[in-house]
């Protein structure tokens, strides 16, 4: 029994530990220029890929904005619920492969994404080589 309760406990606390390093969670975007927060990102896994999509502005005037600069299917549609990172895959301690669409001006960019500790994490939206891009550090909500 207690060697049943040791396996618990260690099956327990592996779980949590795991679920501390993953990108999967809800994660609040900082401004580049104001370094205030601007919004809620939930990043979760379908079929195997990565997507993050917007679940809060905290600026309550920005709340009802569309994606008017969006391509394709995104046009028009509101920013709030917005599928902005779309198909990463893990690669190591890393997430890329895919995109990330900036909801303000529309534009699409190959991305990455890497934990910086377990409430860190750092995104980073490219063209061409991800040495020609912008990394944003994002906080983890709690």
């Amino acid at each position: 029994m207690k060697n049943t309760l040791t396996i618990l406990a260690l099956f327990i606390s592996m779980a949590f530990y795991a679920q501390g390093n993953s990108v999967i969670g809800k994660w609040k975007t900082i401004d580049d220029e104001t370094g205030k927060p601007k919004s809620v990102v939930e990043i979760y896994e379908n079929s195997g890929k990565i997507y993050g999509k917007v679940v809060d502005i905290l600026d309550a005037d920005k709340k009802k904005n569309l994606c008017t600069n969006c391509p394709g299917a995104d046009k028009n549609k509101p920013v709030m619920g917005l599928v902005i990172i779309k198909g990463l895959k893990k690669d190591g301690s890393e997430y890329n492969g895919g995109k990330i669409i900036d909801p303000v001006s529309g534009k699409t960019y190959k991305c990455f994404l890497a934990l910086d500790g377990n409430d860190k994490l750092n995104v980073r939206g490219y063209i061409g080589l991800s040495l020609f891009g912008r990394t944003q550090t994002w906080q983890r909500v709690k």
